[in-house]
């Protein structure tokens, strides 16, 4: 079963499915779209293995393309509008995708690409000349092992490597993570990051595999979120944390209404603990989950009902996933250890577009080595410590940036903050922390370290402190480091010592 849309339809055909801009879709709509879709690509000559684009904010379209892609066999490639027109265009260099569609905000991105596009205004009356009758199959059968999907990983520096996504890592993700999160026909989820990001797979697909509805937003914008979950009794959302921040701090916050409820899951990067105990008093209890687009994102399952919110904690693998943690040398490392994250499993990606090299450091011997440094407990819970290129060694000790963060985060002062080693003469390496404060409050540095010496050893305390109005992040919610790395170094030494940024992000 890998044309998801049509088997779906044939269960549910009159069943809401998919909201946007004020009206629903139905399941038969849906499967109806994605045949017009795959039936016009046809008559422009698309053929299996193909890539198709988009470069728009939210739309139904980025779902027709993903549901159509199995009548045809075509590849569904988004690319992040986020980026600029030279990464963009070296990114369709390297995929070189058949057609690209784009939104009015975003043409100019396409045309830079240097491929033929088409405009997401003249798509309704586009997708109607194609035959609404299911295509024939593609003209070699498709197999579970098939591309799916390219999704484009990092970005932050240089050009972003493209995720082959294999049907049965998005079939067998949709399943497990149904089964698992306990997903019913009467569920309703909220799509509101960006559909160019692995986050699509968090809970829209698996939703659509059950049944249940998915409201659609162009983008998140928290008045419309908020009024969404009251509106549609929406029962799972999931969000990057700097969106949990943003709800938890709305004028609607404390009288909204989260009755329905049941699943809210963090992803994309750490979620704080003062941003997680935030909504507790509301009865909603925020999940730190794991996943990424190479190990077909959802990862760990647990306990929902009553969360585990020590640092970095995301429970046990989902079934048909194997963890470990091992050292520099590969050996595995004992239960508390802290040594590399790796996967195995049916779930995983087949590798990266065209890139060979990049593909074999990625996986050895079917396991995928993830760069986040884990340990793992003595009841199979896994908690994720950072990324293994942020750790800094300061004296010959080993710092882990994600552990020195949340206790920054804890300060009350704080709204958010970043945490990376910088050249020391004497130490090696020391740290610095970035701070956004809350409101613009002012608190000394010496005033942090003592905060942050009763939880943290001395070592481990930051010696430089650089505060900013906000931290740069990317679409999926992390904070981009090299970013405020340049800034600091571009500053002057006045601004380092006087904890100032005489530039502040906007």
């Amino acid at each position: 079963m890998l044309d998801l849309i049509a088997w779906r339809s044939n269960k549910s055909a009159d069943k809401p499915a998919l909201f946007f801009n004020g009206r629903w879709y139905s399941y038969f709509e849906l499967n109806v779209r994605a045949n017009r879709l795959a039936n016009r690509l046809a008559d422009l000559g698309v053929e299996k293995g193909d890539r198709v684009g988009i470069v728009a904010l939210n739309h139904p379209a980025h779902f027709d393309l993903m549901l159509a892609a199995p009548k045809l066999g075509f590849i569904y490639t988004p690319f992040n509008y986020r980026l600029t027109s030279s990464e963009l265009a070296a990114m369709a260099r390297q995929v070189q995708p058949r057609l690209v569609f784009a939104d009015s905000r975003h043409q100019n991105l396409a045309e830079a690409m240097g491929v033929a596009w088409s405009r997401l205004s003249d798509y309704k009356g586009w997708l109607l000349a194609g035959s609404a009758e299911q295509p024939p199959a593609p003209s070699r059968q498709l197999t579970a092992d098939d591309p799916h999907m390219l999704l484009f990983t990092g970005g932050t520096t240089g050009i972003p490597k493209a995720a082959v996504l294999p049907y049965r890592q998005t079939l067998l993700n949709a399943r497990i993570t149904a089964e698992t999160w306990g997903l019913s026909s009467k569920d309703t989820t909220i799509q509101c990051t960006p559909c160019f990001h692995a986050a699509v797979n968090v809970l829209a697909t698996p939703m659509l595999y059950k049944g249940g509805r998915v409201v659609l937003m162009s983008k998140f914008d928290a008045d419309e979120f908020l009024g969404h979950v009251g509106l549609h009794k929406v029962s799972h959302v999931f969000l990057a944390p700097t969106m949990y921040q943003m709800l938890s701090q709305h004028y609607d916050f404390r009288d909204a209404d989260f009755s329905s409820l049941r699943m809210a899951i963090s992803g994309g990067a750490p979620c704080p603990e003062s941003v997680q105990r935030s909504y507790a008093p509301r009865g909603v209890f925020v999940i730190q989950g794991y996943g990424l687009s190479e190990a077909g994102v959802n990862c760990f399952v647990t306990n929902f009902d009553r969360p585990d919110i020590r640092l970095g904690s995301v429970g046990v693998p989902m079934p048909n996933m194997e963890a470990r943690v091992v050292d520099e040398d590969g050996a595995l490392c004992p239960q508390g250890f802290t040594g590399e994250l790796q996967l195995r499993g049916p779930m995983v990606f087949n590798g990266y577009w065209e890139q060979v090299a990049e593909t074999a450091q990625a996986l050895k011997d079917g396991w995928l080595e993830t760069g986040d440094m884990a340990c793992c407990d003595g009841e199979g819970r896994f908690s994720i410590l950072g990324r293994k290129k942020d750790l800094y060694i300061s004296g010959g000790e080993k710092i882990f940036p994600m552990e020195v963060e949340a206790a920054i985060d804890r300060i009350p002062q704080v709204a958010e903050c970043a945490v990376f080693g910088v050249p020391d003469a004497q130490w090696g390496e020391q740290g610095l922390a970035a701070i956004a404060t809350n409101h613009g409050q002012q608190i000394a540095d010496e005033e942090l370290r003592r905060l942050l010496r009763a939880s943290l050893a001395g070592y481990k305390v930051p010696k430089h402190f650089y505060f900013m109005r906000s931290l740069p992040r990317n679409a999926a919610g992390k904070v981009i480091k090299s970013e405020i790395r340049k800034l600091y170094e571009d500053a002057s030494p006045e601004a380092h010592s006087s904890r100032t940024l005489s530039r502040a992000h906007k």
